[in-house]
C-alpha cells in the first residue's frame, strides 16, 4: 500500500517538474529581457497609436516605473 502512495507522489513530482521546465515566460516577462533595439522597434509601432501611447506614458509617469519595469508596463498597457 505504501508503495502505491510513493509511486503516485513520484509521478506527481515528475509531472510538476516537467510542467515547470516547459513553461514559457509570459510576454511581459520576456519584455524585461529585450535589447534596446527590440524595445525601440516595439516602441515605434506603439507610437503609431498616438492617443493610447500618450495615455500609457502618462500612467507610467504617475506610477514612476523605471528601466525594464517601465518597458513591461508600457507593453502591457499598449496590448490591453
Amino acid at each position: 500500500m505504501k508503495i502505491r502512495y510513493v509511486s503516485v507522489s513520484v509521478m506527481l513530482l515528475i509531472a510538476f517538474a516537467i510542467g515547470q521546465v516547459h513553461a514559457e515566460p509570459s510576454t511581459t516577462e520576456q519584455v524585461k529581457t529585450w535589447t534596446r533595439a527590440e524595445w525601440n522597434k516595439a516602441r515605434a509601432e506603439f507610437a503609431k497609436d498616438k492617443e493610447k501611447w500618450t495615455s500609457c506614458r502618462k500612467q507610467n509617469r504617475d506610477m514612476k516605473f523605471k528601466g525594464r519595469k517601465r518597458w513591461s508596463f508600457l507593453y502591457d498597457c499598449m496590448k490591453a
